[in-house]
């Protein structure tokens, strides 16, 4: 009698719990790597894209969807917790730097929600994992292994269009896209290594379209497709030069389609086949997905929910960041609303072309760099190699490839207003942590996180920001104010008018310029070494920049060889130093040991 008892009340309870999982949908994201939308759906008729042509003739496909970074691990940063990685301080290229408690995965409110949740399988989160918020998470992870009739959330990555896809060239009879036929953009010179890495990234996407449908026919099989909601989109824009890691449509405009079954047809925007421009970003998908599934969304998150019972107003702009990339330091910040990119550049004076180890190894980038070295690229071609404007302002429905910069023009002087202050009131809103140099973030995190000093009153983002602001402006008025500010309390202000006195190359705060080179905080010491260097102390530079190279501190030594490897012939009296460097890292993969590696090739053993 008892155990016919209890296994009528496993029966109600498994009833019970049949009910509340059926009424709620499971959702597969399948992701793509490092592309922009090189889809027949999205009309590029050069694509061979069946499989994702088919699904977005079945679901919604979205014309305005944007990644916040244009680089994988900030990226994700942002898809994983919901919050603007410049306000957690997870913008910079591969850093593992800690984010708040209340910063959790994604996947954790959904695990605990009663959901299944599967990553296959990457990662790279830019952060400290959280590994409990997946059930399982590998190359192996599927939602097949979840309990029976229990819910799932799935992720499928699929890495084949990755930009290691062109870093190893297949023959011209391999390709299946025609090299001499390839679309490339104004801005890359049609070289031959050029043609044939644009044809072979359109054949790795033609791959990734077939993995897609093997996916979607694996649910569809598996008879769970009419309760699924299936998202597909990319990490970010690319992937060949000038896109990913670049804040343009190329690195930060993404695909995004999503399929809803007749069971959860009420949830679309509309009809199978049709096409949404409201703005979204990666900011608002972690709502999106707890809304999708009925659980509150966080206060912290920082974007909204565009679909869903907790659905909020539609956005007037999609935010963008770049950081540091790699071993190469810029910082760039931009706003898109659907017909204008406005991008403020932080550290004009630093070309865009800087020579990343891992970027260099597509043969296209070594061909776009002869070129230009040999005088033969045309004007929009050269660009790239030169240094940046303060502002950039695109419009985008006339200028897709954004080549032509409207910034300076007088009949978009209004809406430049507009944006640039939109810009400002944004980094203040979020509280960008990004403005303090990465050495001195790296020290930050040893008894904290990023986020809690951003948040708190230490951190004095207005004047900050308006340090860097009339730094980067490359006007010369600001420079009594900006001198006066060399001997400010803050470092970061400090910091900031010294990137001031490098781009105006300010020969009357020489004197104060030198007494910073023992300034307290080494990321103003290492600055300050290039504003004295490019005065003429070539000694004076050298002296600091040496002695920072044994620092303890990664971030410092990356900092210090980026300026040693602008001084060209003049650093070679640091060799010494940066052997020493590479001696006590055989074989390191880190970005010190990847810009001390470029700059004894440089220089010469």
């Amino acid at each position: 009698m008892i155990k016919q008892t209890l296994c009528l009340v496993f029966v109600l309870l498994g009833c019970s719990l049949y009910a509340q999982y059926s009424n709620r949908p499971n959702i597969l994201w399948i992701v793509s790597e490092d592309n922009s939308p090189f889809l027949g759906c999205y009309g590029d008729s050069f694509a061979t894209t069946p499989n994702l042509d088919r699904l977005a003739e079945q679901g919604v496909l979205y014309k305005h969807a944007f990644a916040t970074a244009p680089v994988c691990a900030p990226s994700r940063s942002t898809l994983i917790t919901g919050m603007y990685p410049p306000s957690l301080g997870t913008e910079n290229m591969r850093s593992n730097y800690p984010v708040p408690q209340h910063a959790k995965f994604y996947a954790t409110y959904l695990r605990e929600a009663g959901y299944y949740t599967s990553n296959n399988s990457k990662k790279d989160y830019n952060t400290v994992d959280q590994p409990q918020a997946w059930d399982e998470s590998s190359a192996k992870a599927t939602y097949k292994n979840r309990p029976d009739g229990k819910p799932f959330f799935a992720i499928f990555n699929l890495t084949v269009s990755h930009e290691s896809a062109v870093h190893k060239p297949i023959s011209d009879a391999a390709l299946k896209h025609d090299p001499k036929r390839v679309p490339i953009p104004p801005y890359h010179p049609r070289t031959k290594e050029m043609e044939h890495d644009w044809a072979q990234y359109y054949d790795k996407v033609e791959q990734m379209d077939a993995q897609v449908g093997r996916i979607l026919k694996e649910l569809e099989e598996s008879g769970l497709a009419e309760n699924t909601i299936v998202f597909y989109y990319s990490d970010h824009g690319g992937v060949l030069g000038r896109s990913k890691r670049f804040l343009f449509e190329s690195g930060l405009k993404i695909p995004l389609i999503i399929r809803f079954p007749e069971k959860w047809r009420g949830l679309a925007p509309g009809s199978p086949g049709s096409q949404t421009d409201r703005i979204v970003s990666f900011l608002d998908f972690a709502p999106t997905l707890l809304s999708l599934t009925g659980i509150p969304i966080p206060e912290h998150m920082q974007g909204s929910a565009f679909l869903g019972a907790q659905q909020g107003a539609e956005h007037s702009y999609a935010y963008g960041f770049r950081g540091r990339m790699d071993e190469r330091i810029d910082l760039s910040r931009t706003i898109r609303n659907k017909k204008y990119r406005y991008i403020r550049n932080y550290m004009p004076h630093k070309i865009y072309g800087q020579y990343l180890e891992y970027l260099w190894r597509a043969p296209s980038m070594a061909s776009w760099e002869r070129e230009y070295n040999a005088g033969r690229l045309n004007e929009v071609q050269n660009q790239f190699w030169q240094e940046k404007p303060a502002e950039e302002l695109y419009d985008i429905e006339k200028d897709p490839h954004n080549i032509h910069n409207l910034a300076s023009d007088p009949g978009h002087a209004a809406l430049l207003k507009v944006l640039r202050k939109e810009n400002h009131d944004w980094l203040l809103k979020s509280r960008d942590i990004g403005f303090v140099p990465e050495p001195m973030l790296l020290e930050i995190s040893k008894s904290g996180t990023p986020f809690d000093f951003g948040q708190s009153p230490k951190y004095s983002l207005e004047r900050i920001l308006e340090t860097a602001e009339m730094a980067s402006s490359r006007d010369a008025s600001f420079m009594g104010s900006l001198r006066l500010r060399l001997k400010d309390s803050d470092p970061v202000v400090r910091y900031w008018a010294v990137i001031g006195a490098i781009i105006q190359k300010d020969k009357s705060a020489q004197k104060i310029l030198t007494s910073l080179l023992k300034d307290q905080e080494v990321s103003v010491r290492i600055a300050a070494a290039e504003a004295v260097f490019g005065l003429g102390d070539i000694n004076g530079a050298l002296k600091v920049l040496k002695q920072v190279l044994k620092s303890d501190n990664q971030m410092a030594r990356v900092y210090a060889l980026n300026v040693l490897e602008q001084m060209g012939e003049d650093a070679r009296p640091a060799l010494d130093e940066v052997k020493i460097l590479l001696k006590d890292n055989p074989g390191g993969g880190d970005y010190d040991v990847r810009a001390a590696e470029r700059l004894v090739e440089l220089l010469g053993m």
